[in-house]
């Protein structure tokens, strides 16, 4: 875990290159890690984390899953280069705030473990994934390999090769919670044919929070001449990895989620020697063949939420992550091992006392239909939760953030308590 010293070191070797932030913008998270150890458990350091966000504490918000609160000087910094921005568009915004994105794209590299020459900045996931799934070359008759957990708008978007240009998608299944990592490297293994170009992996799943072994399905793949594109979605800053340590060509997420950084941000990682093969979502000069911006040629956008990213990352690096996923699951356990202790009517659909989840969590209860527990949590309790309904497994996705409080995850068990031995009716 990161020092305070070491914390305080790094901000000062960022600030002649990173966009400016309000110099109390981190105030809290330094002041809790250099007098406080910051474990799990620790109220009084999460407690200084928590402050940093202004979100409504008359709700509960347990779906951290889809995109998250930023913290507050976060989004004023993005706010304030909005205003600067309208002062004069065409100078401010093109001119003085635009090219800030290099810092941005910098530290990202830096914090991803890649060149930045191989990082693009996009809107979200989905444009980043969206880019790999229509940028690629294939031919009718192609293969390419899912599962039928990866997201619906990857699917969607591969269902339109198959209308538009005749390539096959076969989608694998596997069980919740899976028997192993080995299990989910074979399930891919089996379902792979001569005729198999891609295999795409979420890295997280949106809907259990399994962690794939990404490393793994890559280096399987790689032996049979597969590409592999890793849907990052909800993974990066949820919990710490590199590029390296995944050992992938492609990779896609959002930084709405995990990093806390302003709506409509990602990245979208393309090895170098890869880059020249991937066509761009938007048209590009053919002098970029080779340049990882032109995964960025999307038209006139704001660059103050992409410069934001640069805030989100300090405050990020500020806590650590491992100090950050340590928390996120304790916060998982302090629900889920007290409800399955409570009732064996209760089934936890994510892998407990395992580094192959996170922070998010599927809870099932028998003779409760997610459908109808979502909505009275929230018009009863004021319980923000969703419900996942797959062909093989339905429940409630429970996500948990930094700023949650444990008072907040309790009121949920006691809710679900209430509901096993009251009902919802």
């Amino acid at each position: 875990m990161s020092s305070r010293r070491a914390f305080v070191q790094s901000l000062a070797g960022m600030g002649a290159t990173l966009p400016m932030f309000r110099p109390d913008a981190i105030r809290r998270a330094v002041r809790a890690t250099g007098r406080l150890d910051g474990a799990p458990d620790d109220e009084r350091y999460w407690g200084e984390i928590q402050r940093a966000f202004d979100t409504d504490r008359t709700m509960v918000n347990l779906n951290n899953g889809g995109v998250c609160p930023t913290p507050t000087h976060v989004l004023d910094q993005m706010i304030g280069d909005l205003r600067f921005s309208n002062e004069l568009p065409v100078h401010h915004m093109w001119n003085v705030l635009e090219p800030r994105i290099e810092s941005v794209r910098r530290e990202l590299a830096i914090d991803f473990g890649c060149d930045p020459e191989e990082m693009a900045i996009t809107r979200n996931a989905s444009e980043a994934l969206e880019t790999l799934i229509l940028g690629r070359d294939l031919q009718p008759g192609d293969e390419v390999l899912v599962t039928n957990q990866n997201y619906g708008r990857m699917l969607t978007t591969w269902d339109q090769r198959v209308r538009r240009d005749g390539i096959v998608v076969n989608a694998v299944s596997f069980p919740v919670p899976p028997p192993s990592q080995e299990h989910l490297v074979e399930v891919f293994r089996r379902a792979i044919t001569p005729r198999t170009k891609i295999l795409e992996v979420t890295h997280i799943t949106n809907l259990t929070g399994q962690i794939f072994p990404v490393r793994e399905i890559t280096a399987m793949a790689a032996e049979r001449g597969v590409e592999v594109f890793v849907d990052g979605a909800h993974a990066y800053a949820h919990f710490p990895f590199t590029r390296d340590e995944l050992g992938v060509d492609f990779y896609g997420t959002s930084l709405h989620k995990w990093l806390l950084a302003p709506i409509g941000t990602g990245f979208l990682y393309v090895r170098k020697s890869r880059i020249p093969g991937l066509w761009p979502l938007m048209a590009a000069p053919e002098k970029m063949n080779d340049n990882i911006r032109k995964y960025e040629e999307i038209g006139t956008h704001p660059a103050a939420n992409h410069n934001a990213i640069a805030a989100a990352l300090a405050f990020h690096r500020s806590i650590g992550g491992e100090r950050k996923i340590a928390r996120l699951r304790y916060l998982r356990d302090r629900w889920a091992k007290r409800l399955l202790a409570f009732s064996p009517r209760v089934r936890v659909l994510t892998p407990l006392d395992s580094p192959h989840a996170g922070a998010i969590g599927l809870i099932s209860v028998e003779g409760l239909e997610p459908s109808k527990l979502t909505p009275w949590l929230m018009e009863k309790h004021r319980i923000v939760t969703v419900a996942i309904n797959h062909k093989e497994f339905s429940g409630l996705r429970i996500t948990p953030n930094v700023y949650t409080t444990v008072e907040e995850v309790d009121r949920f068990g006691d809710m679900i308590e209430r509901a096993v031995t009251q009902g919802i009716g």
